[in-house]
């Protein structure tokens, strides 16, 4: 499949950068011992799932080039695992950006690792509310949503709300 005739790819691109911009707000400002808190005794803690996030973007990068071995790396300090995350996601993006033909449907990149992230981005934001942490509700249709800004750095809030 060549990369650059499937469709799917700027819609992806343009998922990358809301998640990003989600996972900034969520990510930025803890609360000091937030990445061992977890709602009960069976879950992840908030650290367990940022790493894991970190873990699908390596993923997503090897398997849009034919490589589906996962890789999963024990959680680290919150900040080396939030520059991780981010870093993964920029890799992933630049790879969708390129020239270089996908090894499996734009779709699939979706279906997996970025709708469990997205996922796990909403974990982190209820993580951070049971904490006594909330971030601010917002109105992410009106939110400064850029392709290829996939990194910590974003674009102020629009629109927020408590």
């Amino acid at each position: 499949m060549d990369a650059m005739k499937d469709a799917d790819i700027p819609m992806l691109r343009h998922t990358l950068a809301a998640l990003a911009y989600r996972a900034a707000k969520v990510l930025r400002g803890v609360p000091p011992g937030f990445a061992h808190f977890r709602a009960a005794a069976t879950t992840r803690t908030a650290g367990e799932i940022l790493a894991h996030m970190g873990d699908l973007f390596d993923w997503a990068v090897g398997s849009a080039d034919g490589r589906t071995e996962w890789r999963e790396l024990p959680p680290g300090p919150w900040e080396r695992d939030v520059a991780r995350f981010f870093a993964a996601l920029k890799d992933f993006d630049d790879r969708l950006d390129s020239a270089v033909p996908l090894a499996v449907p734009a779709k699939k990149l979706f279906q997996g690792p970025v709708a469990d992230a997205l996922t796990h981005v909403g974990q982190l934001a209820t993580l951070r509310r049971l904490a006594g942490a909330g971030i601010r509700g917002e109105n992410y249709f009106k939110a400064e949503i850029k392709v290829g800004r996939v990194g910590m750095d974003q674009a102020p809030a629009v629109f927020e709300f408590d």
